[in-house]
């Protein structure tokens, strides 16, 4: 039987080697350990593996389980080689031990992914950040925010941002970071609570029940689930006396939700910039990110080593540092057609934006607002 080495052997190892992740090209794409190639299992050849090693192969599977009858198949053809033990997640866990402590790397860590915002994303990512901000207006005088952080790379960036608009920019506002814990397994929460501290964003979070409320609704618990996150940071937003909450959503996230609308919900409608709340009197809702684009949040990411959780719903065992992945939703469809007809033509994303922008009232059947609909036989 082959032997397994720890994620702290597999480092220390210097020798010219290869770790090879065997997990799906999606979970690999979110993330692995650094320098690893991926080999989907179904793709995994030991012949063609051992005989083209360098030196010791090392196996990367999710928990380390798979790895070992790879590794086991490597050896009995005289290559030397190794299951990681723990797998990805044995990755994760040291990941978090190690931001755990303050140490001069950590803090270089810090500063390179500050440095970068402004100066080689700049044009990527703080140019169309404060660009949203003066075009919807989505910051004024006297704002207590509350930068709401679930986690993953999107509102991490957004924290960071705004991080650097009150060391920069005019210091009229206020801004808290806020942590909300629906139900979050360990490992997700204190991924959370790490990259927090790695970055230097001091968070305050509250923990609620929500993912074991909505787990006992059995139709559209994830409308449910959404619903009752959004209330729950309304209200503890407005309890630290803030009077917006700003969330993570990239543009991306818009031009795909016009197109789920128009596909999925025969209606014509957008993500808005911000919105005043239903039932939290005085309160607004504000998307900082709304002109970033998501590949350069991706970018930024991975040219800092970051690593993020992506969706944590313990209701699809979809945990993101356990690499789940939305694969198979209507969000996901619409992204991958949004994504082909873009390379042909890559106007294609900046028109779909634009199209609720231009709407001309005097050619379509009818509309509503404020809940009154309107059709062109009323004034035909």
């Amino acid at each position: 039987m082959s032997t397994e080495k720890t994620i702290e052997e597999l480092t220390l190892d210097t020798r010219p080697k290869r770790v090879i992740d065997v997990r799906s090209r999606d979970r690999f794409a979110r993330g692995s350990y650094p320098g690893a190639e991926n080999l989907p299992l179904e793709e995994f050849d030991p012949a063609r593996v051992a005989a083209g090693a360098p030196g010791p192969v090392y196996v990367l599977c999710q928990m380390g389980e798979q790895s070992q009858d790879l590794a086991d198949a490597l050896e009995a053809l005289g290559c030397e080689a190794y299951s990681v033990k723990g797998g990805y997640l044995g990755y994760l866990r040291q990941r978090l031990r190690d931001m755990a402590e303050d140490t001069p790397l950590a803090e270089e860590r810090r500063r390179k992914a500050e440095q970068s915002i402004l100066k080689k994303f700049r044009y990527q990512l703080w140019r169309p950040f404060t660009k949203a901000l003066r075009e919807y207006r989505l910051i004024e005088d006297g704002d207590r925010i509350a930068v709401c952080i679930s986690g993953g790379k999107d509102s991490m960036l957004m924290a960071k941002l705004f991080q650097e608009l009150l060391r920069h920019g005019k210091q009229n506002f206020e801004a808290l970071f806020l942590v909300m814990d629906p139900g979050y397994n360990e490992l997700n929460y204190q991924t959370v609570l790490g990259n927090a501290k790695l970055l230097g964003v001091p968070v305050q979070t509250f923990r609620t029940e929500i993912f074991d409320i909505a787990a006992q609704q059995s139709n559209s618990p994830c409308y449910l689930c959404a619903r009752m996150r959004r209330g729950y940071l309304y209200s503890k937003a407005k309890e630290l006396g803030c009077n917006k909450i700003a969330l993570g959503h990239h543009y991306d996230d818009v031009i795909e939700t016009i197109l789920m609308g128009m596909l999925y919900g025969a209606q014509v409608q957008t993500m808005m910039p911000k919105l005043h709340s239903s039932h939290f009197e005085g309160m607004e809702l504000i998307r900082p990110l709304y002109l970033v684009r998501e590949a350069d949040i991706i970018r930024w990411r991975d040219y800092n080593d970051l690593h993020f959780i992506q969706c944590a719903c313990r209701l699809t065992e979809s945990c993101a540092s356990c690499g789940g992945t939305e694969q198979g939703s209507k969000r996901a469809k619409v992204k991958e057609l949004i994504r082909r007809i873009a390379a042909e033509d890559p106007q294609i994303e900046q028109n779909i934006f634009r199209s609720v922008e231009n709407v001309n009232l005097s050619t379509v059947i009818a509309y509503k607002q404020d809940g009154v609909k309107h059709h062109f036989l009323d004034n035909y």
